[in-house]
């Protein structure tokens, strides 16, 4: 039987699901179902809201779609199916010399699940995001298989990076790889005393990756102290990576109490040295830090987390401020909260980024925290930013649609491809966006 009744959910557990998943392995399988029930695809459900969810409906999950299917070791080329693991990318070809040239927070995270959430990574400000990076997709739609392309299918290319699913099943992509000098990372960790301190060496920065860690429980002079990370590609030795752990069971609520995140936050920024460090890692390390805790969202409990993520223009940092000092004083905010700078990269018409300041702070699913994202949500908006649908958990179609411009250019190519909406998703349904109202 194809078909298997299962219940999944996205990674902050909040929304939840119960549907008919079907795992093929090859494109043969995978054509067949498609074209006898036309179904969202799911990868490791690593988007932290509802994007990957189907509840009462059909799914394919691709995790076993993973192989690389042609690598050019000369031009760092590589075409893989859809299902396989950005981290996995990085373990075989780091060696090698390549990287994939964008890589999010967690190396769980599929190649197709990349494409239609066109996600960005710690180098974003001097590549853009990893739509940008596609060469072509292969793309399965009922009977029809489609190679599109920038110069091939264009409209329907952006629509369907960072489209969230709805033009089709992604079976395979190729995909313009980086030079990188070795399997190790240079990593210089310095402290930050304060909000504008914080911008300007976020702004002054010329390392190729950098990423912020902010403590968002500072309040007053304290109030945006943080942590800069910069990092280079290297070789030599690798150390050894963190052992792996896990979370072997949902932790209780005190575990991120209000006293106990803004104890572990500052102990956390006081683990660098006044006058900063450079230490060498393993590339995983530093991309994927929580990668080596296993289950981690299990330490928000068994109510989940939300994440709130947006992003506002240079000129509106302030508002961004306010922001952070709305969280600060809530008291709602966990120890996992970063700030990086964005450029103007992005490659779809849905797609996040856009040139300014970036934060991500996760919530426990706590009384409170769905009033203060909404407000956070319409602070955005203000200010002229957008969200990353990726987190998102609570936001509406109203507050969503207005942030992003090609909205129209989105929903008309994705009526073209989905006329029958097979692909509609909970997130597409909660935030309405194939209504034409």
């Amino acid at each position: 039987m194809r078909w298997k009744t299962a219940d999944y959910t996205g990674w902050g557990r909040v929304h939840r699901a119960t549907g008919q998943l079907a795992r093929p392995e090859r494109e043969s399988t995978l054509e067949a179902l498609i074209a006898e029930e036309p179904s969202p695809a799911i990868g490791m459900c690593r988007s932290y809201g509802d994007t990957c969810l189907n509840d009462g409906g059909h799914a394919i999950d691709m995790t076993r779609m993973d192989r690389v299917l042609s690598f050019d070791a000369k031009t760092g080329v590589i075409e893989v199916e859809g299902g396989c693991q950005i981290g996995e990318l990085a373990r075989l070809f780091a060696p090698q010399g390549w990287l994939p040239a964008v890589m999010p927070g967690t190396g769980f995270a599929t190649v197709a699940g990349c494409i239609a959430n066109d996600v960005h990574g710690k180098n974003h400000h001097g590549i853009g995001s990893f739509g940008q990076h596609v060469i072509s997709l292969t793309l399965l739609n009922g009977d029809k298989k489609q190679v599109i392309s920038p110069k091939r299918s264009a409209g329907l290319l952006k629509a369907t990076v960072g489209g969230l699913g709805q033009t089709g099943v992604i079976a395979s992509a190729k995909l313009q790889m980086i030079p990188c000098k070795g399997d190790v990372m240079m990593v210089t960790e310095r402290r930050i005393e304060g909000w504008d301190e914080f911008l300007a060496a976020l702004d002054g920065s010329k390392a190729t990756y950098t990423v912020g860690w902010i403590d968002a429980t500072a309040k007053g002079d304290d109030l945006g102290r943080g942590i800069l990370e910069e990092g280079e590609t290297g070789a030599g030795l690798v150390p050894k990576p963190k052992k792996s752990r896990s979370v072997p069971f949902n932790a209780p609520g005190f575990a991120l109490s209000k006293p106990v995140v803004r104890l572990f936050n500052k102990l956390y920024y006081s683990r660098v040295p006044k006058s900063g460090r450079t230490t060498v890692k393993p590339i995983s390390d530093f991309f994927f830090p929580l990668d080596a805790i296993h289950d981690w969202n299990r330490l928000y409990g068994k109510r989940g987390f939300h994440q709130f993520q947006c992003v506002v223009p240079i000129a509106q940092a302030d508002a961004l401020r306010e922001m952070l000092e709305r969280i600060a004083n809530s008291g709602l905010a966990s120890p996992l909260a970063v700030l990086k700078r964005m450029g103007e990269g992005r490659g779809g018409y849905m797609s996040f980024p856009m040139e300014g300041y970036t934060l991500a702070v996760d919530f426990p699913n706590r009384t409170g925290a769905k009033d203060l994202i909404q407000s956070l949500i319409d602070m955005t908006e203000a200010a002229g930013g957008r969200i990353y649908l990726a987190k998102d958990s609570v936001a509406t179609g109203p507050q969503v649609k207005p942030m992003y411009p090609e909205f129209a250019d989105y929903q008309a190519e994705v009526q073209k491809a989905d006329p029958d909406g097979h692909y509609i998703t909970d997130i597409i349904r909660r935030l309405d966006l194939r209504s034409k109202s």
